[in-house]
C-alpha cells in the first residue's frame, strides 16, 4: 500500500506518494520504505513552505482574468518612514476597500499583497497586490488610495510566461534581497486577509498498483519519480484545465 497527500491549491495541485512500510518487512525493506516517508514528509513541508505564495494565489485567483494585479506607491507627501508605518497606512486602505465593497453590494475583496522599498528604481514604498476582480477595481482602487496617484494595473495571466509561480517569484523579491529577513527565519514577506481561502491537504491510502498521474486535460508541470527494490516515492504538480472552474462546474473528485 502507498500513501498519498494531496495538496489542493485550486488552480495547481501537488500529489506526492510513498510506500508504507508493512509489519512483515524486513530489515531492508523497512529501511527503504521509511526513507521514501521520509523524502514524501520532508517534499510536501518544503512545498508548504516555499510554495505557499503560489498556493493561495492559485487557490483564490484560479485562472486569467480572475484577478487584478496592482502597484500602488506613495507619493512625496505621504512616504512612510518604516515598513510598520507602510503596514499600518495599508491596512486602513484595506478597511475604505471593504467598505466600498460593502457600500457596492460586493463580497468582501480577497486582497494578497506586500509592501516593498528596495526594488523600487527610486528607494520609494509601494505595495503590491492581487485582487479578485470584480469590474470596475481600478477606480475603486483610485478612490480608496489616499496616499498618491501613481497606480498601475493589469489582469492576471495564467499561460507560459507568466502564471501563479512567476507572480509568487516577483512578490517574494524583496524577501530574497532584503536584509532584515535573513536572520529571521519563516518570515514573510506578503501576506493575505481573512476572506482568502488556503489550501487544502489531504491523505489518502492506495494500491501499490495505483500510478500517480495528473487528472484529465490538466498540464504536468513538473514530475517526479524515484524506485527501488523495494520502496517508491514520487510526486507531481500540475495545474488543471479552466473549465473546472467556470461557474456551474462539477466539483473535482478526489483520486484514490
Amino acid at each position: 500500500m502507498k500513501r498519498r497527500t494531496i495538496i489542493d491549491g485550486g488552480a495547481v495541485c501537488y500529489e506526492i506518494e510513498s510506500t508504507l512500510p508493512r509489519r512483515s518487512d524486513g530489515r531492508r525493506e523497512r529501511a527503504a520504505r521509511s526513507k521514501a516517508t521520509s523524502q514524501a514528509q520532508a517534499t510536501r513541508n518544503r512545498i508548504l513552505s516555499t510554495r505557499q505564495l503560489e498556493l493561495i494565489l492559485s487557490k483564490n485567483f484560479p485562472v486569467a482574468g480572475s484577478a487584478l494585479v496592482a502597484v500602488l506607491t506613495y507619493d512625496d507627501d505621504h512616504l512612510p518612514k518604516s515598513r510598520k508605518e507602510a503596514q499600518l497606512r495599508f491596512r486602513y486602505f484595506l478597511r475604505k476597500l471593504r467598505d466600498a465593497r460593502t457600500k457596492a453590494g460586493l463580497p468582501e475583496p480577497r486582497v494578497v499583497y506586500c509592501p516593498e522599498v528596495l526594488s523600487s528604481r527610486t528607494g520609494r514604498w509601494h505595495h503590491h497586490i492581487v485582487l479578485d476582480a470584480t469590474g470596475d477595481d481600478i477606480a475603486m482602487i483610485r478612490r480608496c488610495w489616499i496616499y498618491g496617484s501613481d497606480i498601475q494595473g493589469e489582469k492576471l495571466r495564467v499561460d507560459e510566461e507568466k502564471n501563479h509561480e512567476t507572480l509568487a517569484s516577483y512578490m517574494n523579491k524583496e524577501l530574497r534581497e532584503a536584509q532584515e529577513y535573513e536572520c529571521r527565519p519563516g518570515l514573510h514577506g506578503w501576506g493575505c486577509t481573512r476572506s482568502c481561502q488556503r489550501p487544502e491537504v489531504d491523505t489518502v491510502i492506495v494500491e501499490d498498483s495505483d500510478r500517480l498521474k495528473a487528472p484529465r486535460g490538466a498540464t504536468v508541470l513538473m514530475q517526479e519519480r524515484r524506485e527501488s527494490e523495494f520502496a517508491t516515492f514520487a510526486v507531481i504538480k500540475y495545474r488543471l484545465p479552466d473549465r473546472c472552474f467556470r461557474k456551474g462546474a462539477r466539483a473535482r473528485r478526489r483520486r484514490r
